[in-house]
């Protein structure tokens, strides 16, 4: 009994893993394809496809790299385009599609729960009705909280009108980690350098970066049981206590590392908007191809790791560290099993999170020599830019306008496996196999 019931789990994972896969194929295409009408771009011209794609992808996979400044060469209904995929990606195309399916009145199946299920990674599939409509309402008010608070900058800058278009672009863009930005008026491939000074942008847009890369279920468990620690789930403890310090020695590093020459009010707001923003979330307010190796490769590895689960963020998510980080403990410490807040862990969990890792330092490693090699460029930072794809950060050195189609068309398809996931897209690819039996063991040396 209990061998189909993983066995069906099995196949709906499968299954699930398609319907994502796909559904994010088709809202990509759909946003090449309108981008590339004249009336997308500011001199009423029709963008190239590969151009199209490649923002298109960017925007849906919240990532954030681009190859025309988002400010002068998209025109309102380009941006309003880019912008409607962002929300979109952020949120996931399952979590939409299931709005558009309870707001048209049809009844939900266990079919469509299911994947709802797998799309959030959704502890259980009870409750997951009432769990997208808090999705949708925390989306809204923590967009619509960011944008009010942001309106008084832009307004003052842009005037009223421009001013609210300014403030809910860049909020919903920081809450979906997505980096895209309209700063380019100022200087094209800017992004917020211009506000690299101003405390009150720089904290607003930070605490939207965290808020949507904590996660939807983290929040959920927040809602729930406030702030008794004990109360929540070990995946939240996890994520919280992670975040917290992905986000401090970074910065401790950052500040004494690379911006020990400027005023101090700027070397703690750099210090600390570049450590959040690695996190998948792609603005920059300091000039990034100016930092140290040391400090670019600090960049990378925070960039892979990503957001949480079940959040807007993409990368390897820090519960897939902070399960590895715990693994090695168990092993330093001669014990059997892996333990976290007197809760063990399960040994699916470990090799799914081993096998995570694997796939992106080998898809990292693997595509940033291709490249370096392709485009004759140094390889610290050819693996900058694969590292902020396929965690989809959206960071750049400033090399991405001049790369070549073979380099894109590898960014591209790693923005699209860090959003979707690397193990989604096996999923899709492979049939699900069942274990009936097993093989004899024997024992290897490692290490």
């Amino acid at each position: 009994m209990i061998l189909m019931k993983k066995k069906d789990k099995k196949i709906r994972s499968h299954n699930s893993a398609r319907v994502i896969s796909f559904g994010f194929i088709v809202l990509v295409l759909a946003g090449a394809l309108l981008l590339m009408l004249p009336i997308a771009s500011r001199d009423r011209t029709v963008t190239p496809f590969k151009d199209t794609l490649f923002t298109a992808i960017s925007a849906s996979c919240v990532t954030g790299l681009v190859v025309h400044d988002t400010a002068t060469h998209w025109s309102l209904f380009g941006q309003s385009v880019i912008l409607a995929l962002i929300q979109i990606g952020g949120m996931g195309v399952i979590t939409i599609g299931l709005l558009i399916t309870r707001l048209s009145g049809r009844k939900i199946g266990l079919r469509f729960r299911g994947m709802m299920q797998d799309s959030i990674s959704a502890p259980q599939i009870g409750g997951i009705l009432q769990l997208t409509k808090f999705i949708v309402k925390i989306t809204a008010l923590i967009e619509l909280a960011g944008a009010a608070l942001l309106y008084p900058v832009f307004c003052r800058e842009f005037g009223a009108l421009k001013g609210i278009w300014y403030s809910v672009f860049h909020s919903v863009s920081a809450f979906c980690n997505a980096g895209f930005d309209l700063m380019g008026v100022r200087e094209k491939f800017s992004s917020l350098t211009s506000l690299g000074g101003n405390i009150y942008v720089n904290t607003v847009i930070m605490l939207l970066i965290i808020i949507g890369g904590i996660g939807f279920l983290t929040w959920d468990d927040i809602a729930k049981h406030k702030l008794h620690f004990k109360m929540y789930r070990l995946q939240t403890k996890i994520v919280l206590v992670t975040t917290a310090l992905l986000i401090t020695l970074p910065a401790v590093v950052f500040f004494f590392g690379e911006y020990s020459s400027e005023p101090m009010k700027e070397r703690v707001l750099h210090s600390f908007f570049q450590s959040v923003t690695a996190r998948t979330a792609g603005f920059n307010t300091a000039d990034l191809s100016h930092m140290s190796e040391s400090g670019t490769m600090l960049m990378t590895v925070l960039m892979l790791i990503g957001g949480c689960p079940g959040s807007t963020a993409g990368g390897m998510k820090t519960s897939t560290l902070a399960v590895l980080f715990l693994a090695a403990l168990s092993v330093f410490r001669r014990k059997n099993d892996v333990e976290c807040y007197n809760r063990r862990i399960s040994a699916d969990t470990i090799r799914t999170a081993g096998a995570i890792l694997f796939m992106y330092v080998t898809l990292f490693l693997s595509t940033g020599l291709l490249i370096s090699r392709i485009e004759s460029l140094p390889l610290t930072s050819c693996l900058f830019e694969t590292g902020s794809a396929l965690g989809t950060a959206g960071l750049t050195v400033g090399i991405t306008t001049s790369l070549s189609l073979s380099s894109h068309i590898m960014l591209m398809f790693l923005m699209f496996a860090g959003r979707v996931g690397g193990l989604t897209l096996i999923y899709a690819a492979f049939s699900s196999s069942s274990e009936l039996s097993k093989l004899p063991q024997e024992k290897i040396t490692v290490g």
